[in-house]
């Protein structure tokens, strides 16, 4: 089953504050552990949406909208995600469990969402 774990933004992640040493580490550490499971598809991290572009569809039929960034809700913006392999639900939601705060200083928080 896949998983897919989102990272939201924060107003850190889009303002491109790099995380500190320690919560690379703890990060790298996390990773590690993914990989040496073996459910560890894909991860990755995103450039803030200052360097996005969103397509919305207000009218049926007719040409999107194009919106370039930045975006100013940060909690409807992701900031990174982990595509995990694993057997069941709860198995997804241990590993997320497991995951640092991913943006530090109580900023983070993860959405835990199976991918068809």
């Amino acid at each position: 089953m896949l998983f897919m774990l989102i990272v939201k933004a924060s107003k850190n992640s889009e303002a491109g504050t790099l995380p500190s040493p320690e919560l690379m580490e703890a990060m790298d550490k996390y990773n590690e552990a993914l990989i040496n499971a073996g459910v560890r598809v894909m991860a990755k991290g995103l450039h803030p949406s200052s360097n996005g572009i969103r397509l919305s569809f207000p009218k049926s039929g007719e040409k999107p909208v194009v919106t370039y960034g930045p975006f100013t809700e940060t909690k409807e913006l992701i900031a990174g995600f982990i595509l995990i392999d694993v057997k069941s639900r709860e198995e997804a939601i241990e590993w997320a469990k497991r995951m640092p705060d991913p943006q530090g200083l109580g900023e983070g928080q993860i959405e835990l969402r199976q991918v068809f």
